[in-house]
């Protein structure tokens, strides 16, 4: 019998190695790399999978050599999840063949956003699919319970189109898809899942691996798509190395704190659509529920009369909303005074406290600077830059700005405001919730037809121009 090989896996990068390094050289962390054994026949083939080789998928789809023209071109029509939020992320629908990734913190919901997903596809009146849920964590009884409290209605009619396996063996697993021929399935998670090929624990590097790989090789000859739970390493990152995110076609990260009733679900990875799209959920006692319109629930309370507030017009995918940027400029209680930003960039904020302090000439160098983005949002966009300077300057001076006034900006080092992209979403969405004023570039003025809005438009070319409008 052939001996064993040892390789060594970047527990970070996923870069590979015949020994022990000390520093990876593609990622360049320390301590990283971590013994992994290679049997000497090929890893898992999700075509002979278990000891005798029963389970044969790949049978009728052998790899061919084909010419690029005698490929055919036509996109496979994606499959629909029943939920508007998640068709959004996935680039608008689920496409077959395909494996996912859904990563987040403990408790974050992972597990029940897929569990009333499933539920709904597997009871809709048009295009019902079977759905195979795979629980490595969990009781079915559990999962019983959970989908009662979610989902009370389905469980009166359920012909049978929502399975549930709880199995931690990837021979069983694959044993039992043979037997239910699933047109979907869900692991929860990728972690409690081993196989009898690898010598190793659940959850470690190699486990992780081998078992994605083999989960990948059955959905591309199965057409069957897959989804993956993965978890979360204390730093915030998924799980396993880092190849497992280059295994699969699309990661999808679950956000939000415990405390906040928002969750965010952002695409990090996505073959078949678009990274910058993001859906909301709120989290309630019956589940998740889909929030199609973020900005009303952001912005809901009254700031009449409160400094260190400015509403700014942000854009993340193709879905623009309202948000509320909010500041606290105090005097520094020690020498050194402190910046702190949650939900926005910290860096950007030392550059935009510069801007202010040396183009406009406010002094904040002995001033204590917070600033929070409302809900528990993390927001990437340039154009809330204008929104932070005018918070800021508003908690420093103790003066709130006008109802109705709302702004997006990208604010340069020179002081100057620069045009952002989608400048009439982002005036519609304004329009839509009922505000009066909004604060817009001045280069974005030049092919905008100025006479469909209702809102009037304030164009600014620098920083001092909008700081004019706002506080006189």
């Amino acid at each position: 019998m052939a001996k064993d090989k040892i390789a060594y896996v970047c527990d970070n990068c996923g870069q590979e190695s015949s020994k022990w390094i000390g520093k990876c050289p593609s990622c360049g962390q320390w301590n990283t790399f971590k013994e992994i054994k290679v049997a000497s026949t090929s890893s898992i083939r999700s075509g002979e999978v278990g000891r005798n080789g029963s389970t044969q998928f790949l049978a009728a789809n052998a790899a061919k050599v084909l010419r690029l023209k005698d490929i055919s071109a036509h996109d496979d029509p994606r499959i629909d999840m029943h939920d508007a939020e998640l068709n959004r992320v996935l680039g608008g629908g689920l496409v077959p063949g395909s494996i996912v990734l859904l990563g987040g913190e403990p408790g974050i919901g992972k597990s029940t956003l897929l569990l009333q997903t499933m539920l709904n596809l597997s009871a809709s009146p048009d295009g019902a699919k079977r759905v195979l849920y795979i629980s490595g964590e969990e009781s079915a009884h559990q999962l019983k319970m959970r989908a009662e409290r979610i989902n009370p209605l389905y469980l009166e009619g359920d012909e049978g189109g929502f399975l549930i396996l709880c199995e931690n063996s990837l021979e069983a697993i694959f044993e039992h898809i043979k037997e239910v021929q699933p047109e979907l399935v869900v692991v929860d998670s990728i972690q409690t899942i081993s196989t009898e090929e690898v010598e190793s624990s659940a959850g470690s590097v190699s486990q992780v691996r081998e078992c994605a790989s083999a989960l990948l090789r059955f959905a591309k000859s199965s057409s069957i798509p897959v989804i993956l739970i993965g978890h979360i390493t204390k730093e915030g990152t998924l799980a396993g190395p880092k190849i497992l995110e280059h295994i699969v076609d699309t990661v999808i990260q679950f956000e939000g704190d415990q405390h906040y009733m928002y969750r965010i679900l952002r695409s990090i990875k996505n073959r078949f659509g678009s990274t910058s799209e993001l859906g909301i959920y709120e989290m309630q006692q019956t589940g998740l529920r889909q929030v199609s319109n973020p900005s009303e629930l952001l912005l809901t309370e009254d700031h009449d009369g409160l400094s260190g507030v400015a509403i700014s017009s942000a854009i993340e995918g193709v879905r623009p909303f309202l948000v509320e940027t909010q500041a606290l400029v105090s005097s520094a209680a020690y020498g050194t005074p402190q910046r702190s930003a949650t939900g926005f960039d910290q860096r950007r904020l030392n550059m935009l406290l510069a801007v202010l302090e040396k183009r406009v000439g406010f002094k904040l160098m002995q001033k204590d600077v917070f600033l929070n983005i409302a809900g528990g949002l993390r927001v990437t966009d340039m154009a809330m830059d204008l929104s932070v300077i005018a918070a800021v300057l508003s908690s420093n001076v103790d003066t709130p700005i006008e109802s109705g006034w709302c702004m997006c900006g990208e604010v340069g080092l020179s002081g100057e405001v620069r045009p952002v992209a989608r400048i009439e979403q982002r005036i519609a969405e304004a329009e839509k919730l009922g505000f009066d004023h909004i604060i817009i570039p001045k280069y974005n003025l030049s092919g905008l037809n100025r006479k469909k809005f209702n809102i009037e438009l304030v164009p600014v070319r620098k920083v001092e121009e909008a700081l004019r409008a706002l506080f006189g």
